[in-house]
Protein backbone atom coordinates (compact mmCIF):
# COMPACT_ATOMS: atom_id res chain seq x y z
CA UNK A 1 0.00 0.00 0.00
CA UNK A 2 1.24 3.20 -0.87
CA UNK A 3 2.01 5.43 2.32
CA UNK A 4 1.14 8.96 2.19
CA UNK A 5 3.06 12.02 3.33
CA UNK A 6 1.84 15.69 3.93
CA UNK A 7 2.44 16.60 0.65
CA UNK A 8 0.53 13.64 -0.75
CA UNK A 9 -2.65 14.99 1.24
CA UNK A 10 -5.32 17.44 0.21
CA UNK A 11 -8.46 18.84 1.30
CA UNK A 12 -11.68 16.60 0.28
CA UNK A 13 -9.42 13.45 -0.39
CA UNK A 14 -11.08 10.15 0.81
CA UNK A 15 -10.09 6.73 2.19
CA UNK A 16 -11.70 3.66 2.47
CA UNK A 17 -10.70 0.62 5.06
CA UNK A 18 -11.86 -2.90 4.65
CA UNK A 19 -13.95 -4.40 7.30
CA UNK A 20 -14.78 -5.95 10.25
CA UNK A 21 -17.13 -7.90 11.58
CA UNK A 22 -18.33 -7.98 15.16
CA UNK A 23 -19.84 -10.85 16.99
CA UNK A 24 -21.52 -11.11 20.82
CA UNK A 25 -18.09 -12.91 21.86
CA UNK A 26 -15.90 -9.88 21.15
CA UNK A 27 -18.82 -7.20 22.54
CA UNK A 28 -18.40 -9.36 25.44
CA UNK A 29 -14.73 -9.95 25.67
CA UNK A 30 -13.79 -6.32 25.18
CA UNK A 31 -16.14 -5.06 27.54
CA UNK A 32 -15.25 -7.45 30.45
CA UNK A 33 -11.67 -6.44 30.19
CA UNK A 34 -12.32 -2.73 29.36
CA UNK A 35 -15.84 -1.30 30.13
CA UNK A 36 -17.77 -3.87 32.39
CA UNK A 37 -21.20 -2.21 32.38
CA UNK A 38 -24.35 -4.37 31.96
CA UNK A 39 -25.48 -2.75 28.74
CA UNK A 40 -22.44 -4.48 26.76
CA UNK A 41 -22.45 -7.85 28.47
CA UNK A 42 -25.62 -9.22 29.02
CA UNK A 43 -28.37 -9.38 26.80
CA UNK A 44 -31.37 -9.18 29.13
CA UNK A 45 -30.03 -6.19 31.58
CA UNK A 46 -29.07 -4.46 27.87
CA UNK A 47 -32.76 -4.43 27.22
CA UNK A 48 -33.97 -1.31 29.77
CA UNK A 49 -31.03 0.41 28.72
CA UNK A 50 -31.06 3.04 26.12
CA UNK A 51 -29.41 0.89 23.95
CA UNK A 52 -32.75 -1.74 24.45
CA UNK A 53 -30.21 -4.39 23.14
CA UNK A 54 -26.77 -6.03 23.57
CA UNK A 55 -24.48 -2.87 21.98
CA UNK A 56 -20.75 -2.64 21.80
CA UNK A 57 -18.53 -0.19 24.01
CA UNK A 58 -17.86 2.94 22.12
CA UNK A 59 -14.06 2.59 22.97
CA UNK A 60 -14.70 -1.07 21.06
CA UNK A 61 -16.21 0.87 18.20
CA UNK A 62 -12.85 3.65 18.44
CA UNK A 63 -10.41 0.34 19.19
CA UNK A 64 -12.31 -1.18 15.44
CA UNK A 65 -12.23 2.05 13.70
CA UNK A 66 -8.34 2.60 14.76
CA UNK A 67 -7.45 -1.64 13.40
CA UNK A 68 -9.05 -0.58 10.22
CA UNK A 69 -7.56 3.05 9.56
CA UNK A 70 -4.37 1.00 10.48
CA UNK A 71 -4.77 -1.76 8.32
CA UNK A 72 -6.14 -0.33 4.98
CA UNK A 73 -7.94 3.08 5.72
CA UNK A 74 -5.39 5.74 6.51
CA UNK A 75 -1.71 5.14 4.99
CA UNK A 76 0.19 7.53 7.04
CA UNK A 77 4.06 7.42 5.98
CA UNK A 78 5.37 6.60 9.66
CA UNK A 79 1.74 5.64 11.35
CA UNK A 80 -0.90 7.34 12.50
CA UNK A 81 -0.17 10.10 15.16
CA UNK A 82 -3.21 11.58 17.17
CA UNK A 83 -2.68 15.07 18.00
CA UNK A 84 -6.26 15.51 19.68
CA UNK A 85 -9.58 15.16 18.57
CA UNK A 86 -13.32 14.54 18.89
CA UNK A 87 -15.53 11.49 18.99
CA UNK A 88 -19.41 10.88 18.40
CA UNK A 89 -21.46 7.66 18.81
CA UNK A 90 -24.57 8.88 17.18
CA UNK A 91 -25.68 4.95 17.11
CA UNK A 92 -24.96 1.89 18.98
CA UNK A 93 -22.65 -0.90 17.30
CA UNK A 94 -24.16 -3.82 17.45
CA UNK A 95 -23.33 -8.09 17.07
CA UNK A 96 -23.45 -8.59 13.14
CA UNK A 97 -22.56 -5.31 12.63
CA UNK A 98 -19.80 -5.57 9.89
CA UNK A 99 -18.29 -2.23 10.09
CA UNK A 100 -16.27 -0.09 7.41
CA UNK A 101 -14.26 3.27 7.64
CA UNK A 102 -14.58 6.23 5.56
CA UNK A 103 -12.41 8.77 6.13
CA UNK A 104 -12.09 12.56 4.44
CA UNK A 105 -8.96 15.05 4.60
CA UNK A 106 -10.76 18.17 5.84
CA UNK A 107 -7.45 20.77 6.27
CA UNK A 108 -3.41 20.50 6.22
CA UNK A 109 -1.22 23.25 8.37
CA UNK A 110 2.11 22.73 7.93
CA UNK A 111 3.90 23.74 10.97
CA UNK A 112 5.54 26.69 10.91
CA UNK A 113 8.09 25.67 13.87
CA UNK A 114 8.77 21.99 12.62
CA UNK A 115 9.44 22.23 8.69
CA UNK A 116 9.32 17.91 8.43
CA UNK A 117 5.67 17.87 9.74
CA UNK A 118 2.44 19.39 9.89
CA UNK A 119 -1.53 18.57 11.03
CA UNK A 120 -3.98 16.87 8.94
CA UNK A 121 -7.42 17.00 10.62
CA UNK A 122 -9.23 13.94 9.58
CA UNK A 123 -13.18 12.78 9.77
CA UNK A 124 -13.52 9.09 9.77
CA UNK A 125 -17.02 7.70 9.95
CA UNK A 126 -17.62 4.21 10.94
CA UNK A 127 -20.19 2.48 9.08
CA UNK A 128 -22.09 -0.40 9.19
CA UNK A 129 -23.35 -2.43 6.70
CA UNK A 130 -26.48 -0.98 6.05
CA UNK A 131 -24.77 2.67 6.10
CA UNK A 132 -25.22 3.84 9.73
CA UNK A 133 -23.00 5.95 10.88
CA UNK A 134 -22.06 4.53 14.23
CA UNK A 135 -19.01 6.82 14.65
CA UNK A 136 -17.88 10.07 13.51
CA UNK A 137 -14.10 10.73 14.54
CA UNK A 138 -12.13 13.87 13.79
CA UNK A 139 -8.91 13.76 14.72
CA UNK A 140 -5.81 15.62 14.31
CA UNK A 141 -3.20 14.30 13.27
CA UNK A 142 0.69 14.21 13.35
CA UNK A 143 1.53 13.41 9.46
CA UNK A 144 5.72 13.98 8.29
CA UNK A 145 6.84 15.70 5.20
CA UNK A 146 8.83 13.97 2.58
CA UNK A 147 11.41 15.27 3.67
CA UNK A 148 12.04 13.76 7.01
CA UNK A 149 12.00 10.23 5.62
Amino acid sequence: MTKFYLEDLHAGQTFVSGSHELDEEQIKAFASAFDPQPFHLDHEAAKDTLFGGLAASGWHTAAITMRLNVESGLPLAHGIIGAGGEIQWPAPTRPGDILHVESEVKEIVPSRSRPDRGIATIVSRTLNQRGDVLQILTAKLVVYRRLAA
